[in-house]
């Protein structure tokens, strides 16, 4: 399930209606797909691909998207910590960045101009856009793992376009779950 953290004024949200009503006004996307009994989480991408095609068919009418596919990241991915410094460091895409979470987990932070920095913690069965041109950056969980059907408007797909005076330095890469939380609460996660 996912969940926002609202770093700066030591809020967290929870509940799916009210993670949809919070991400609205920035544009974002929010839903939860079935999972388990859907698909075995090990399965082949085309299998993924193939189990949630209406889903896709209709993201893809929805946003312009002409391409989807499955990325795999686990610990054992070469060169993993090239690639995740590459989205750490706050930036934009020149079109909207979608993902819907098979396996794993993540943070999105989002660095919006109309409202506070806020993160994203996604998990399995979570769906979830990052428009155009928002500011954002992504770390993956303590785990190190995470599997998503991405959704792209380009074949080619994206770069990250990193910003001037980024802000990613001042916010905790952190999961939001039970397990990441120190005895304290809230405010003392678990850098990642």
């Amino acid at each position: 399930m996912a969940r926002i953290r609202i770093q700066d004024e030591n809020r967290e949200i929870t509940d799916p209606q009210q993670i949809s009503e919070f991400l609205a006004p920035f544009g974002i996307w929010y839903e939860k797909w079935d999972v388990d009994g859907r698909i075995d989480r090990d399965a082949t991408d085309a299998e993924i691909l193939t189990a949630y095609a209406p889903e896709v068919e209709r993201l893809k009418a929805r946003g312009g998207f002409v391409t989807a596919d499955v990325i795999n990241v686990k610990p054992e991915t070469p060169n993993l910590d090239a690639m995740l410094q590459k989205f750490a460091k706050e930036h934009t895409h020149s079109e909207d960045e979608v993902r819907f979470t098979v396996k794993g987990g993540g943070v999105f932070h989002i660095h919006p101009e109309n409202g506070p920095v806020f993160a994203v913690q996604v998990e399995s069965g979570d769906l979830i856009n990052v428009p155009k041109g928002t500011q954002h950056w992504f770390d993956l969980c303590k785990d190190r793992n995470i599997r998503c059907i991405r959704l792209f408007q380009d074949m080619s797909g994206w770069s990250p376009a990193y910003v001037d005076n980024p802000v990613n330095a001042r916010y905790e890469a952190l999961c939001m779950g039970p397990a990441y939380l120190n005895p304290v609460g809230m405010g003392g996660a678990v850098k990642i």
